[in-house]
């Protein structure tokens, strides 16, 4: 049984975002870091993956759709097309040894937390990792969903939307804790902390930082060729809530 349990999705390579978050002392304090998925897929792969790596057997790393895209890129089995461009171009600065860590996640895990019980970590769904569900999805399609989860489970954490919230589902909780780098609706690095005896077992949580630093040390290191737009409209203004809303209607597989 964990006590805490930190949730971080949706990293997207933005690394000051991650050490932000790495830097509360609930995350350094926390038993787990738990990734939800797409850590990659933005403009720092390999010092994201590096540092993800430095914090050892604390992490458990779940894949996204963003994890298993790259590696079928890098491994040649899968074409580029306008939908990837930023993952191909990541897949082809890692390492074999870095393809072979993203090919080996796993796809969902159950971890017991203090104060919630068996509680399941996936990216998207627990069955697919690019499939849209929302705080106002109706409930026939979140028991479309969730129903091949054991009934052991007490909450779901998912990511994948980029937007944080917290629902039930049948008396089953749902979490999303939002995204790191790449947040929609309102700024910051967004996470979750679980567990604990002195507060809510649940806690949405959101870490500000330099924003415009951030962006300028991005851009020395980073030679994509839609860098500038994409750090406008990630990291410096962020899409809101209704563009995104409006963008999931038209999913793509990565970005």
């Amino acid at each position: 049984m964990f006590d805490t349990v930190a949730v971080l999705a949706d990293v997207h390579c933005v690394l000051p975002a991650l050490d932000a978050v790495l830097a509360e002392p609930e995350v350094r304090g926390a038993d787990r870091i738990v990734l939800a998925g797409d850590v990659t897929v933005g403009p720092q792969p390999e010092a994201t993956i590096e540092r993800v790596r430095e914090l050892g057997e604390r992490v458990v790393w779940v894949s996204g759709n963003c994890e298993r895209v790259t590696a079928e890129l890098a491994r040649g089995t899968r074409e580029p097309d306008r939908n990837t461009g930023f993952a191909a171009w990541g897949a082809a600065r890692l390492r074999p040894a870095e393809v072979e860590l993203l090919e080996g996640l796993p796809r969902a895990v159950t971890l017991p937390v203090r104060g919630l019980g068996e509680v399941l970590f996936c990216h998207a769904t627990p069955r697919d990792d690019e499939e849209f569900v929302l705080v106002d999805s109706g409930i026939p399609r979140w028991k479309e969903v969730l129903a091949g989860v054991p009934e052991t489970v007490t909450t779901v954490v998912c990511g994948h939307t980029h937007m944080p919230f917290m629902r039930l589902v049948d008396r089953l909780a749902i979490v999303n804790p939002g995204s790191v780098g790449m947040p929609y609706g309102t700024g910051g690095a967004h996470w979750a902390l679980l567990g604990g005896s002195d507060s809510p077992a649940i806690q949405l949580r959101r870490t500000r930082f330099d924003t415009e630093a951030a962006a300028r040390a991005i851009a020395e290191m980073c030679d994509y060729p839609g860098l500038e737009e994409w750090l406008d409209n990630y990291l410096l203004r962020n899409v809101s809530d209704v563009e995104a809303l409006e963008a999931f209607s038209k999913p793509v597989v990565a970005q």
